[in-house]
């Protein structure tokens, strides 16, 4: 009987990176049920005016490079919070948490390690 052989995927988070790109980039990197990582890459980007997030998976996200300002919608856990991240800050996003993109460093880029988990959105 054969038996399927998994492979090992690989690369490299920095790859690729185009420094004036004019959208954000999306790449998957694992997904499984219930899983996913992805990479992003903003350079300027910022959530359009008025926009929240509201995904029904937890999230986890570091920031490797760049910076960021994430900013979370006015409620009891948030308290309209805004917080700044530099490489190496990450933060826990709960589900259905309000949150959005209101900067990105427009000179580098910015990149992303995602981790979402639960509920499909």
């Amino acid at each position: 009987m054969a038996t399927a052989m998994a492979t090992a995927a690989n690369g490299n988070l920095y790859a690729g990176l185009v420094h004036d790109a004019p959208e954000e980039r999306f790449d998957p990197l694992v997904e499984r049920e219930g899983v996913l990582i992805e990479r992003i890459v903003s350079t300027g980007q910022a959530s359009p005016p008025g926009f929240w997030y509201d995904d029904a998976r937890e999230e986890w996200v570091v920031l490797l490079a760049g910076a960021a300002t994430l900013e979370f919608a006015d409620t009891a856990d948030t308290a309209g919070q805004s917080r700044r991240l530099v490489p190496g800050d990450y933060v826990h996003i709960p589900a259905h948490c309000r949150h959005r993109v209101s900067w990105t460093d427009p000179a580098v880029p910015t990149v992303w390690l995602a981790v979402y988990l639960g509920a499909q959105a």
